[in-house]
């Protein structure tokens, strides 16, 4: 695990600002729709997940991913730790937008990590719901957002990492029905 001083914090914001624009700029979101972040501090400084959080690294994390969601206009939804059954820290707006089921915690770095942490203290007015169907995400550290995306999830890989923590991103896509007489085009 990398000390505080050997951290490098504007590399991380940088890292996670490419990936999330990446995602976003192949793959747009109409606005008003929810990306959900799930990110282990831990595994960004080169920790065991759930053992090593990293305050200042769920802030870095947090606060870029709200920066480009605002920029593109979605709501983010941070996901909390295994612990609170990874619940999600939003904004009161999306919360009532979305009629999602609140929940009454109050995340801290052992219980429900550093970014939800981070987020419930950076947010203007933040609940905690139990759950989201989010459009798109990024996931740092494998902290399985998989559970808040719309169906159907399509992966995305990123070259690099976070960090330490191995990235992975996903967008939703509208479900193929039909069968060989479907058509998916005019043409």
């Amino acid at each position: 695990m990398l000390k505080e001083d050997e951290i490098d914090f504007e590399r991380i914001r940088l890292e996670v600002e490419e990936k999330m624009r990446s995602l976003l700029d192949s793959h747009p979101r109409k606005p008003g729709t929810i990306f959900v972040v799930g990110c282990s501090s831990s595994e960004i400084v080169g920790g065991r997940i759930g053992k090593d959080s990293s305050a200042e690294a769920g802030k870095v994390v947090f606060e870029t991913a709200r920066k480009i969601c605002g920029e593109k206009g979605l709501f983010l939804a941070c996901q909390c730790c295994e612990h609170l059954n990874r619940a999600l820290v939003v904004e009161s707006a999306c919360a009532e937008k979305f009629n999602l089921d609140e929940v009454s915690v109050v995340p801290w770095a052992h219980g429900g990590g550093s970014l939800a942490t981070a987020a419930y203290r950076g947010f203007e007015n933040p609940v905690v719901v139990e759950s989201v169907v989010a459009e798109a995400g990024i996931d740092i550290g494998l902290t399985m957002i998989g559970m808040h995306l719309k169906e159907v999830a399509v992966p995305v890989h990123f070259d690099g990492k976070v960090g330490l923590a191995t990235v992975v991103g996903a967008y939703s896509r509208p479900k193929l029905i039909g069968g060989e007489r479907a058509r998916y085009s005019l043409g």
